[in-house]
C-alpha cells in the first residue's frame, strides 16, 4: 500500500485546498498519472500517483484543507496487475490482426511548483527503436532543472514530441509498444549486435545523455569504462571528463591518423540556449537594470584560517564527518557583519524596505547546466561543521540535478566562489531581490609591507557587490573591512568582537 501526500508547498505557503480527484476509489492507476488537483493563494499542484495499482482509499474529498504531508489517499500496489493480465490474455487472438499490442504512454512528469513547461531535450532512441524498461530515453529542461523520462516499459518506441518541442506536465510525449510480439524482434537487434560490430561501446552509448556522448565520442572514451557517480547510475558529464586523462593514451595512436583539412569541418555552430541558460541570462540582465549596483573591493590575508585550518583539519573531519573548508569560515564571518550591518541583509519592494531577520546565505554553485544558487537556511544557528555539511550537500544535489524549487528560493545574502576556478578578481552580479551579494578569489602569495617588513603572505581579494539604492558606499565598505577583521583573526569571531 503507498500513501499518496501532499507535497511541499513552496516558500510561505502553509495549506492547500481540494480542487478535485481525477479518479475515484477502485480506478486503476498507473505510477506518476495524476490524481487530484490541489489549489494554494498563489498556484494549482498536482499529486500523482507514487505507484502501479488500483486506488484504495480517498482520505481527503474536494474542498478539503490539507498541510504538507497529510495523507490525501492511498494506492493498492500491484492490484490492477491481475485485472490487467487477463485483459493481454484474451487480447491474442485479436491482437496480431488488429495493431502490435498494448502502448504504453509516455507522459511528462510533474517539474515542481510555478513551472509550467519544459523543452524536450535530445532523445537518445528514434521511433521504432526496441528499449528496455527504466531506460533512459530523454531530459526535460525547464528554467530550473532538467527531468529525466525513462521508458515506462520495455518495447518499441513511438516519438510524439519532436527535440526542441515545448511541452507541459501530463502532456504525452510519446509510447512504447509494449506486447510480446515486439519483443522478439527487440532481442533481434541485441543479438546481432556483437557479430556485426564486435564491440559493447554502441548500446552503452545510448544509456548517456547528450552532453556525455559528445564528451566519449570527441575524446574516443570506450563508454563501458566509465564509473557512474549520478543518480539513477547514471554518467554524469564530470565522470566523462575525468576519463579523459585516463583515456589518452588510448587515443593518442588514432591523433596521428586525423590529417583532414580545417575547411572540411564547420566553422560555426549555432546550438539553442537551454531553458536554464535562458534564465540565469534574464534574471542577471534584470538584476542589472534594476538595481543601482556598485562594487567594493578589499584583500584579506588568509595566513591565519589557513593555520588553524591546517591544525585541526584531521581531527575535524574525524569528529564531524565533514572536511573543514574555507567556504564555512567565510559564512561566519558574513553572518556576522550582516547582523552589525542590517541593510546589506535588506531588500526593496517598491517604496518599502524590508529587512531579514533571518540569514539564509545562498551559495553559488557552478554546475555543467549552468550556475544555480541553493539556500543554506537558518546560517546564524549553525556551526562550522553544519556549514560544512549543508553545503556540501546542496552542492551535491545541484550537481546532480536533484534540487528542489524550495531549497532555491528565499535567499537573503550571496556567496561566490570564482577562486575555485582561478579567478583573481571580479564583480559579481546582485542575486535579486538580494542587496548584496559577496564574491571571493584564489588565494596568491605576495609580498606584504608587516610591520615595516616586506613578508610573503596568502592574499584573497574580496569583492562586495550591493545595491547603493539601500546600502550607502560607508555601509559597505563597514561590511566588507569587518569580514576581513573576522578571517584574519578568527578569534574574534569566538569572542564576539
Amino acid at each position: 500500500m503507498a500513501d499518496i501526500l501532499t507535497p511541499a508547498l513552496g516558500e510561505s505557503v502553509s495549506e492547500a485546498s481540494i480542487a478535485k480527484w481525477t479518479k475515484k476509489v477502485g480506478d486503476a492507476v498507473r505510477k506518476d498519472e495524476v490524481l487530484v488537483e490541489l489549489e494554494t493563494d498563489k498556484v494549482s499542484l498536482e499529486v500523482v500517483a507514487p505507484a502501479d495499482g488500483v486506488l484504495a482509499a480517498i482520505n481527503a474529498a474536494e474542498g478539503d484543507t490539507v498541510v504538507p504531508g497529510t495523507v490525501l489517499g492511498s494506492v493498492s500496489e500491484g492490484a490492477s496487475a491481475p485485472a490487467a493480465a487477463p485483459a493481454a490474455a484474451a487480447a491474442p487472438a485479436a491482437a496480431p490482426a488488429a495493431s502490435g499490442g498494448v502502448s504504453v504512454e509516455i507522459a511528462v512528469p510533474t517539474m515542481g511548483e510555478s513551472v509550467a513547461e519544459g523543452s524536450i531535450g535530445t532523445w537518445l532512441k528514434k521511433s521504432g527503436d526496441a528499449v528496455a524498461k527504466d531506460e533512459l530515453l530523454v531530459e526535460i529542461e525547464t528554467d530550473k532543472v532538467a527531468v529525466e523520462v525513462s521508458a515506462p516499459a520495455a518495447g518499441v518506441l513511438t516519438i510524439a514530441a519532436d527535440n526542441g518541442s515545448t511541452v507541459t506536465p501530463g502532456q504525452v510525449i510519446g509510447s512504447i509498444s509494449a506486447s510480446g510480439a515486439v519483443a522478439a524482434p527487440a532481442a533481434a537487434p541485441v543479438a546481432a549486435a556483437p557479430a556485426n560490430t564486435g564491440s559493447a561501446q554502441v548500446p552503452a552509448s545510448a544509456h548517456l545523455s547528450p552532453a556525455v556522448q559528445r564528451v566519449v565520442s570527441e575524446n574516443n572514451i570506450n563508454p563501458a569504462s566509465l564509473s557512474a557517480t549520478g543518480p539513477k547510475g547514471n554518467i554524469t558529464k564530470a565522470d566523462a571528463i575525468a576519463a579523459i586523462g585516463a583515456a589518452a593514451p588510448v587515443a593518442a595512436p588514432a591523433a596521428a591518423a586525423p590529417a583532414a583539412p580545417r575547411a572540411d569541418q564547420p566553422r560555426e555552430e549555432r546550438v539553442k540556449m537551454t531553458r536554464l541558460r535562458q534564465t540565469i541570462a534574464r534574471r542577471l540582465k534584470e538584476s542589472q537594470n534594476t538595481a543601482a549596483q556598485l562594487t567594493t573591493f578589499n584583500e584579506v590575508d588568509m595566513t591565519n584560517v589557513m593555520a588553524l585550518r591546517a591544525q585541526y583539519k584531521e581531527v575535524f573531519e574525524k569528529r564531524h564527518g565533514v572536511k573543514l573548508g574555507f567556504m564555512s569560515f567565510f559564512t561566519k564571518a558574513v553572518v556576522q557583519a550582516l547582523h552589525e550591518i542590517p541593510a546589506v541583509n535588506a531588500e526593496i519592494d517598491g517604496t518599502d524596505i524590508i529587512y531579514k531577520n533571518h540569514y539564509d546565505i545562498g551559495v553559488a554553485v557552478g554546475t555543467d547546466k549552468g550556475l544555480v544558487v541553493p539556500v543554506l537556511r537558518d546560517a546564524d544557528t549553525l556551526s562550522l561543521a553544519g556549514i560544512e555539511k549543508g553545503i556540501g550537500a546542496l552542492g551535491k544535489a545541484a550537481r546532480d540535478g536533484a534540487l528542489t524549487m524550495d531549497q532555491m528560493q528565499g535567499g537573503t545574502f550571496t556567496i561566490t566562489n570564482g577562486g575555485t576556478y582561478g579567478s583573481l578578481m571580479s564583480t559579481p552580479i546582485l542575486n535579486a531581490p538580494q542587496s548584496g551579494i559577496l564574491g571571493m578569489h584564489n588565494i596568491v602569495q605576495r609580498p606584504m609591507a608587516i610591520n615595516g617588513e616586506v613578508k610573503i603572505r596568502p592574499m584573497m581579494y574580496l569583492a562586495l557587490s550591493y545595491d547603493h539604492r539601500i546600502v550607502d558606499g560607508k555601509e559597505a565598505v563597514t561590511f566588507l573591512v569587518r569580514i576581513k577583521e573576522l578571517l584574519e583573526d578568527p578569534a574574534r569571531a569566538l569572542l564576539d568582537l
